[in-house]
């Protein structure tokens, strides 16, 4: 079997980096995830030091990355809780995607883009990273406080909204009609609501099945990779996040299968979270930051604002205190992987649209963490789910 030197080289030199880079975060307790991001950008094309030859392997690593961060998440919680908290947040999404998706449809009207150019940045504006924002809060010790379901039904609530988007994006991109627009909306919904209804009222099968025969924890490993990994491939063939299939198998497994999947999950996830992270920046060239930066700061200021303020009515809704929204506000601030999945989608990667999202995208995932970090760093009393440990957060006066 034949192995490129350069890509073994290229890859040690990678992970050397970015433990290096994590081991100098924790010193002074913060995420390493804003320096894994700054790693990419001076590691891609028109960086310092370009990996061109470990590319293919961290685009296929990022995905991977995505779908084991969102699986993890989804085992800290079980689908009676989250479908009752998403029941409850309703009102939550509304105001989300009314505060956020705003201001990138008046941004892109008055830089006189056409239509697909406006939809494409309300859309960006609109969605936050769930791969980013899941990291922080298990980084940040915060999956066991009060505002973390809510920060946890916006994100889903998003992703839900980003599979009637997506279809419509791709039909307005390529010229299509209304009629095609909506079949593939009322498609990518209705595997959505069947994906939920199935783990819901057949899940606990899933645990049991996973369990037969008793398995070591290589094959619990295989076997609930297998799964996933066919459920998030299901979910993109209809349109749909494949971070929401694996947050929907993260669900139905609970008790045993779920304590013993976090614990051999755990350190395949780090490896994958470093290079998703890492990708997002490799995908920005540096030289086409400068002359859209101070359009994608002024965007990203107001959008961090208007974040901070869904996310505070959504912890509000919730019954979080003022530092439990202030919290969830700032944790919804980041924006990743599906800015840079529409801008393709649109086809405007390389025009000046694109530098500006991409901009907009690494300026906001960098400084997001950042300040979520500085929000507040007393975190609530760990527990099997956020439902579980309310009457410690109350205690505390979040």
């Amino acid at each position: 079997m034949n192995v490129s030197v350069a890509l073994l080289l290229e890859l040690g030199i990678i992970l050397a980096a970015l433990s290096l880079l994590g081991t100098l975060a924790r010193r002074f307790a913060l995420s390493p995830i804003p320096l894994y991001l700054l790693a990419g950008l001076a590691l891609g094309e028109g960086g310092i030091a370009p990996v061109p030859a470990a590319g293919p392997f961290v685009e296929t690593g990022a995905g991977i990355g995505v779908v084991l961060l969102l699986l993890v998440l989804g085992l800290e919680f079980t689908v009676p809780e989250f479908t009752a908290s998403l029941r409850r947040h309703l009102p939550s999404g509304a105001v989300d995607l009314v505060l956020n998706a705003t201001p990138g449809a008046v941004a892109g009207w008055l830089l006189g883009l056409n239509a697909t150019g406006i939809l494409t940045l309300a859309g960006v504006t609109y969605i936050s990273s769930s791969g980013i924002i899941a990291r922080l809060l298990s980084d940040l010790g915060r999956l066991g406080n009060r505002e973390t379901p809510a920060v946890l039904s916006v994100l889903v609530l998003e992703d839900f909204a980003m599979a009637a988007f997506l279809p419509l994006l791709a039909v307005v991109a390529a010229g299509g009609t209304w009629r095609q627009a909506l079949l593939g909306i009322l498609l990518a919904l209705g595997a959505v609501l069947a994906a939920l209804a199935v783990s819901y009222w057949w899940g606990h099968h899933l645990g049991r099945l996973l369990l037969h025969l008793r398995p070591d924890d290589e094959q619990l490993l295989l076997r609930v990779l297998g799964v996933t990994l066919s459920v998030a491939a299901l979910a993109e063939a209809v349109h749909i996040s494949a971070a929401v299939g694996a947050f929907i198998v993260g669900l139905s497994l609970t008790g045993e299968v779920a304590d013993r999947a976090r614990k051999v999950l755990s350190p395949l996830r780090d490896l994958f979270a470093a290079v998703f992270f890492l990708s997002i920046g490799l995908s920005v060239r540096p030289e086409t930051l400068l002359p859209v930066f101070p359009a994608a700061l002024l965007l990203g200021v107001v959008t961090a604002l208007t974040k901070m303020a869904a996310g505070w009515y959504a912890a509000r809704r919730e019954g979080a205190g003022s530092r439990g929204r202030l919290r969830a506000g700032t944790a919804l601030i980041a924006r990743g992987e599906f800015s840079l999945v529409m801008i393709g989608l649109a086809g405007v990667r390389q025009d000046r649209l694109g530098a500006l999202v991409a901009a907009y995208v690494l300026l906001l995932a960098v400084t997001g963490p950042v300040l979520t970090r500085i929000a507040g760093t007393r975190p609530a009393p760990r527990g099997r789910t956020g439902v579980q440990v309310r009457t410690g957060a109350e205690a505390a006066g979040r």
